[in-house]
């Protein structure tokens, strides 16, 4: 249950302060590795998805006879 937290901005920003200290921040490198993984996994994605459109609109356009 979410306490209620009208009209006391203060007890807000302590509990916030207090959740954000219980979190467990990545280290410089994990970031820097997390990024590269995200990219490359992007890409793979796009390459996939772009020749999936290729071959689809190839099968479109010798079904539709242009």
């Amino acid at each position: 249950m979410m306490p209620d937290f009208k009209g006391n901005p203060a007890i807000f920003l302590k509990e916030v302060k207090s959740e954000l200290s219980k979190v467990i921040w990545p280290t410089r490198d994990q970031v820097i590795r997390f990024t590269f993984v995200v990219i490359a996994v992007s890409i793979v994605f796009g390459f996939y998805i772009g020749g999936l459109d290729l071959i689809f609109t190839k099968m479109t356009n010798l079904l539709v006879g242009k």
